[in-house]
């Protein structure tokens, strides 16, 4: 199994497990990727998606070039692959909050996994590229147009036109990453952000996930009139009821998810 995805307590834990091959991403990864992804769509008891690589040295280093079934870059981009790298960089349809916790390297492929997340907690010695073009490649499954959306044109550029690298510091002064921690403390700065995921209403996270993924080519006042089955559930909740009658008894609230 070079996938792994346990669920407990309402979050789902997602693990690249190829740390031979620093967690790079073969054709059977990118299968079970896309069906663990469509699995987790259908659940309504995952709250929380924590998304990360196997051993110290790399969260992904992207496709593994070793074993692709492409000989040529052509090939790959004539490929069918409409939610981005490892079918999460560039997918919509996902409304649980997902978080990547970046323990090594990131990059190619694995650089745009993280892109796609929600919330990224790095090590500090992480580290995050696209180095494609170093190869003859392009940064085709969602690189080339997520990172100049993230951070400013010319860094996204300087990135990618040279095949640098960036810190976790680095990323996060960008606005990439949300929070950088010591490898030590990498683990208990993860669990921080996934009891902050489930302190909230679930229906809530996944209507404002929808919104925000779904309204950025929209104009402010045309984005906030928009009537999503999401945004309708959240509001019609008995979780909406709940939390403000916690708030009021000055408890804590028992999400139903309902």
């Amino acid at each position: 199994m070079t996938i792994d995805c346990s669920i407990e307590d309402h979050v789902a834990r997602v693990t690249i497990d190829r740390p031979e091959r620093m967690n790079a991403i073969d054709p059977e990864a990118e299968r079970s990727l896309n069906e663990i992804w469509s699995e987790l769509e259908r659940r309504t008891d995952v709250r929380c998606i924590l998304m990360t690589g196997a051993g110290e040295r790399a969260f992904c280093a992207g496709a593994d070039m070793k074993d692709s079934d492409s000989s040529d870059g052509l090939s790959y981009w004539a490929e069918s692959r409409p939610n981005g790298f490892g079918g999460i960089a560039l997918r919509e349809s996902l409304d649980i909050p997902l978080i990547a916790r970046v323990n090594g390297f990131a990059l190619g492929g694995g650089f745009e996994m993280v892109l796609g997340a929600d919330i990224v907690v790095a090590c500090d010695e992480a580290s995050f590229g696209l180095p494609e073009a170093r190869v003859g490649r392009l940064p085709l499954d969602g690189g080339m147009v997520m990172l100049p959306r993230l951070v400013p044109r010319n860094i996204a550029l300087g990135m990618m036109l040279t095949g640098s690298r960036a810190s976790a510091e680095a990323m996060a002064k960008w606005g990439v990453v949300n929070e950088v921690a010591p490898r030590s403390e990498l683990d208990g700065a993860v669990d921080r952000w996934i009891e902050g995921v489930l302190s909230c209403a679930p229906l809530s996270l996944r209507a404002i996930k929808h919104c925000v993924r779904n309204s950025a080519g929209l104009r402010a006042k045309d984005a906030v009139r928009l009537r999503t089955d999401p945004l309708i559930a959240a509001l019609n909740s008995e979780d909406g009821i709940e939390g403000v009658a916690a708030f009021v008894e000055k408890r804590k609230p028992n999400w139903k998810g309902r």
